[in-house]
C-alpha cells in the first residue's frame, strides 16, 4: 500500500506508541481511526451550530413533519 510520510510531535508519537501497546493496532489504523472520528465530530458540530442558528432566528425545525410520518397507515414490517 503507498502511504505519505508526515512529521508528528514526538508526544504525539509517543502517545501513538502508548495506544499501540493497549489495543495491538498499528498507527496506520490508529491514525486512520483518529482522522475518522474527528471528521464526524466536525460533521456533528457544523450539524449542532446550524441547529442552533434556525432556534435563535425563531424558526421551526421540521422534525415535526417526521413525526407525521409514523402515523403513515403503512403496515410494520
Amino acid at each position: 500500500m503507498p502511504g505519505t510520510t508526515i512529521r508528528i510531535r514526538e508526544e504525539t508519537r509517543e502517545a501513538l506508541r502508548q495506544i499501540e501497546r493497549q489495543t495491538g493496532e498499528g498507527t496506520q489504523e490508529l491514525l486512520s481511526r483518529a482522522v475518522e472520528q474527528l471528521r464526524r465530530s466536525l460533521i456533528l458540530d457544523e450539524s449542532n451550530a446550524a441547529y442552533a442558528r434556525i432556534r435563535a432566528a425563531g424558526e421551526e425545525d421540521d422534525t415535526r413533519e417526521w413525526e407525521a410520518t409514523l402515523a403513515d397507515g403503512l403496515a410494520d414490517d
